[in-house]
């Protein structure tokens, strides 16, 4: 990688998406198009699970099954009929309970293309306990979000040994990597990290989940946005996704992208869980993590961008994106 990270940072243009984007067959079924289990929301974060599905619903892939307490499904079922619903446990506080773990593991060996988790779960015992037993576990690409990065953050947090890693070798870092992390530093390979080759996994944070992933201000995250997401996705062998008003999206290889659309109008809550539901429907289909991420992201902010033409940035809601998400399929023969 080149010495000015900035040289080597790739602008997402609409040409590229649609280059990665799949087409529908003819002569298909729901099977053909994957199957992602959400593992979403709790009695008080009801909207974020059923904004999630709805996310992944709107983006093609062929089955979708959310695992959620049973007062998340009273306000999903009429509302989203195509979505299958598995219930779980509620704990004590709301969540879904940490005794659902082996369940959902046994869930997912059901086929299953591709896990999604985090939004509206809660911070908890029960969503830690949970979230670790399923991305140990998962048998299938896994995307995390929100409160299951939260749940994950303090396994990423303490710096060890650098790995021997010919890609670590590749990456050049500038003054103020250095400055931030140290000659020989970097980020905890987690324990539950699974092995290179393996399925792979996509992460979601914005600057403040960034900061506490890995033990670092939200004003140094900021200052170095697109060298932590680098560091961390090839430290953590995943695609990062660092959510700030130009999305950076960084491979496990050290490859970086940057967002151009999208605008201020998606600066509320339940845009980030539409976005999670997109990438784990891209990820279900069969799309390269990498791919899918940098689709998810573009189209997310296309689509946000015609929506704030029509009804203004202060005006619109996060789901009111989906007309003009189906509207850029149709135009692009998808």
């Amino acid at each position: 990688m080149a010495e000015n990270i900035n040289d080597s940072i790739i602008d997402i243009t609409e040409e590229m998406v649609w280059s990665y984007m799949p087409h529908r067959i003819e002569e298909s079924h729901k099977g053909t198009y994957g199957k992602l289990l959400c593992v979403a929301g709790n009695n008080r974060f009801r909207g974020a699970a059923a904004l999630a599905v709805e996310g992944a619903l709107r983006t093609g892939c062929g089955i979708i099954a959310l695992a959620s307490v049973e007062n998340v499904f009273n306000s999903i079922q009429s509302r989203l009929p195509e979505c299958i619903l598995h219930p779980c446990k509620m704990s004590d506080n709301g969540s879904i309970s940490e005794e659902m773990a082996e369940s959902l593991s046994a869930e997912l060996q059901n086929d299953y293309t591709a896990l999604m988790m985090g939004p509206g779960m809660g911070n908890n015992p029960d969503t830690v306990g949970l979230v670790r037993h399923l991305v140990s576990s998962a048998p299938c690409g896994v995307v995390l979000d929100a409160d299951a990065l939260n749940a994950l953050s303090p396994l990423f947090s303490h710096p060890i040994e650098r790995s021997q890693d010919p890609a670590y070798n590749a990456y050049t870092r500038s003054a103020a990597d250095k400055k931030l992390y140290g000659e020989e530093s970097t980020f905890k390979i987690p324990d539950w990290s699974r092995p290179i080759g393996s399925f792979p996994m996509i992460v979601t944070p914005h600057p403040g989940e960034m900061a506490r992933l890995c033990n670092l201000t939200v004003a140094e995250v900021k200052a170095n946005i697109e060298q932590v997401a680098v560091r961390f996705a090839m430290d953590n062998k995943c695609v990062t996704i660092l959510k700030d008003h130009r999305t950076i999206i960084a491979s496990p290889m050290g490859r970086i992208w940057r967002n151009v659309s999208g605008n201020s109008g998606l600066a509320r809550g339940g845009s980030g869980d539409i976005l999670a539901g997109m990438i784990g429907s891209f990820l279900a289909l069969g799309m390269d993590a990498t791919e899918a991420a940098i689709c998810a992201v573009w189209l997310h902010g296309a689509a946000a961008d015609r929506c704030a033409d029509k009804l203004s940035k202060t005006g619109m809601l996060p789901h009111d994106i989906f007309p003009y998400l189906q509207e850029m399929f149709r135009e692009n023969g998808r």
